[in-house]
C-alpha cells in the first residue's frame, strides 16, 4: 500500500511568481516549518538541527529561516550530516550558551517561497493542518491539528468535533482515502480499534 507523502521538496525553486503559480487567498502569508533547532553541539555555537525537508541538507538552500512570528531570522552558514540530524552553524551564534538558548526553536519559510507541489499525494504539513475531517458518510469527525512521524510512518492527529482525546491515525490511503484541499477537508476511515 502506498503511503501518503508529506515531504517538503528537496530544494527550492526560484520564488514562484503570483502569475505562474497563484496561491489561494491567505496561503501566501502562511509559513511552513522546515526545521527545528535542538541542543547545542560542542562549544563553538553549533546546534543540532532536525530538517523536515525531503533532502535534509536542502534546508540550508531555502534562504533565511525565521520563527513563526517572524521576529527572528536565522541563516545557516554551514551544515553537515550526523546520525539522525544535521550539525549546523548559524550566523551570529558563536558559543554554546547562545546555541543552547535556541533549543526547540522551530524554523519556518514563507509558503510562497516554496515550489508548488505537482506530485499527487504529496502535501505540505501547513496545507493539512486545519482541514475538516469527515467520515465516509460525511459526518464531522473533527479537525486536523498535526502530522507526526515518530519513525514508523506518518500519523495524522485529529481533534474530535465533540471534544475528548485526539485521534492519532496512520496517514495512509486506506485510512485517509481523500484529501481535498480546495474543499478544506479529508475523508477518514476510522479503524475499528481507534473508534472504541
Amino acid at each position: 500500500m502506498r503511503r501518503r507523502k508529506r515531504e517538503i521538496p528537496p530544494s527550492p525553486a526560484s520564488p514562484p511568481s503570483a502569475a505562474r503559480h497563484p496561491l489561494p487567498d491567505g496561503e501566501r502569508e502562511k509559513k511552513v516549518r522546515v526545521a527545528r533547532i535542538g541542543a547545542a553541539h560542542g562549544i563553538r555555537g553549533e546546534v543540532k538541527l532536525w530538517s523536515f525537508t525531503e533532502d535534509p541538507m536542502a534546508v540550508a538552500q531555502y534562504g533565511p529561516l525565521e520563527t513563526e512570528d517572524g521576529a527572528r531570522h536565522f541563516e545557516i552558514e554551514a551544515a553537515r550530516p550526523a546520525k539522525d540530524f544535521l550539525v549546523a552553524r548559524l550566523a551570529g551564534v558563536g558559543d554554546r550558551d547562545a546555541a543552547e538558548k535556541l533549543r526547540n526553536t522551530d524554523l519556518f519559510v514563507p509558503r510562497d517561497r516554496l515550489p508548488p507541489i505537482e506530485e499527487a499525494d504529496t502535501f505540505y504539513h501547513a496545507d493539512l493542518v486545519g482541514l475538516a475531517a469527515v467520515g465516509e458518510d460525511g459526518a464531522a469527525l473533527g479537525t486536523v491539528i498535526a502530522i507526526h512521524n515518530f519513525g514508523a510512518g506518518d500519523l495524522i492527529e485529529i481533534a474530535p468535533a465533540g471534544g475528548g482525546e485526539p485521534l492519532l491515525l496512520p496517514f495512509t490511503e486506506a485510512t485517509v482515502p481523500t484529501v481535498d484541499l480546495k474543499a478544506g477537508r479529508i475523508v477518514v476511515v476510522v479503524p475499528p480499534a481507534a473508534s472504541e
